[in-house]
């Protein structure tokens, strides 16, 4: 039996980052019911990745609402407003993303739910919070990682370089989830229900603990190396170089070792520790260049018996032909309703050493709804 059996959770969220704390719920066992408009849905329905389109959907929306139900409902007409009441009535958890005052003008916000379900954990995302200036303005991962400092820790010296993942959005799911998990961990022991609230603005910041932590003890900006940088507060080799024939990574690593197993006389004058960082772009110039005469079975075979952190830079092509990937059974296929099949990747979380998979594939638009509404009505 999963963690979340017998767990309701009634979710409005759309786009990523609550659908992606949905995910990991269900996962964990819990039956996640996604509310969506009639004819539209979910708008990551239609949110393409490289315009790859999957049973006439978008890949992202199969891979972060596999594992769900779909309920379609107007939430503007009686009817249809009653039903979802129903469920609410019945959710252990209701969670959204909506902007501020969205959900009070629906009239499904927190305290209205809570006035007919006491104990619910209610689970909200926003883009900037429901404090500032900033409260109103759209949730959007890019303009997040803009505004929030995290371009200028990525790339080389220059100008600013987001990240090429949704990262906050996935981010302030997983953080939404942990609220969730915590507050029903309460209601098991003083039945009592929760308000979470999570931004992705607060998310962000959260995100670059380390480096804002730094930034408030010495007042100065981060400064990216201007060669193979992979970190903008760790010195020389911390990066990522090209070889004779792909790219190696290089982790932390005492210079004047690296000078002998290397045996590139180059680096044998920068013996000092405060070197590492302060001339960092020499260095890595000088190992750029060197680490260019020689493959990277080469350089790590030499490397890793020394305990060296190094290691290869696979693409998703080679990494997936690797038995360290294998091995771990990461790749699962999924199956919806039509039939129409996809693989995907599974639930990272082992419980009692067992991996969590799930064979349900995403739901198509309100393939649930009558279903559901049966449900209810015994």
């Amino acid at each position: 039996m999963r963690p979340l059996e017998d767990y309701l959770v009634v979710d409005f969220s759309q786009f990523l980052s609550g659908p992606s704390a949905g995910l990991r719920l269900a996962d964990l066992g819990a039956r996640v019911i996604k509310i969506e408009r009639p004819d539209t849905g979910d708008i990551c329905r239609h949110l393409y990745t490289s315009n790859v389109i999957m049973n006439g959907e978008s890949s992202v929306f199969h891979a972060i609402n596999r594992n769900k139900e779909s309920f379609t409902a107007d939430l503007k007409s009686g009817d249809d407003v009653q039903n979802v009441w129903e469920l609410v009535k019945k959710a252990d958890v209701v969670m959204h993303n909506y902007r501020p005052g969205v959900m009070e003008r629906l009239g499904f916000d927190y305290e209205s739910v809570k006035a007919v379900n006491p104990t619910v954990i209610y689970g909200e995302i926003s883009g900037y919070g429901n404090v500032g200036p900033w409260k109103d303005k759209p949730g959007q991962d890019l303009l997040l990682q803009s505004l929030t400092g995290l371009t200028w820790l990525t790339g080389n010296a220059g100008g600013p370089v987001p990240m090429g993942l949704s990262i906050i959005d996935m981010l302030a799911g997983t953080h939404l989830t942990q609220g969730i998990l915590a507050c029903l961990v309460r209601r098991t022991l003083k039945n009592e229900g929760a308000l979470v609230q999570v931004s992705m603005l607060e998310s962000a910041y959260d995100l670059q603990f380390e480096a804002v932590t730094t930034y408030y003890y010495d007042g100065l900006l981060p400064e990216r190396s201007a060669k193979n940088n992979a970190h903008a507060y760790l010195g020389a080799p911390y990066g990522v170089y090209k070889t004779a024939n792909g790219y190696m990574a290089l982790a932390m690593g005492s210079i004047p070792q690296l000078a002998q197993l290397l045996q590139c006389n180059a680096l044998l004058p920068y013996t000092e520790v405060a070197q590492a960082f302060h001339q960092r772009d020499e260095i890595k110039t000088i190992l750029a260049d060197h680490l260019q005469t020689n493959t990277t079975e080469s350089w790590l075979a030499v490397l890793q018996p020394a305990d060296i952190w190094c290691a290869e830079v696979l693409d998703w092509k080679t990494l997936m032909q690797q038995e360290g990937f294998k091995a771990l059974d990461m790749i699962q296929e999924v199956t919806m309703n039509d039939g129409y099949q996809y693989r995907t990747t599974r639930c990272p979380i082992r419980i009692d050493g067992e991996i969590l998979t799930s064979f349900k594939g995403s739901p198509a638009l309100g393939q649930d709804t009558q279903a559901i509404l049966n449900e209810m009505s015994k």
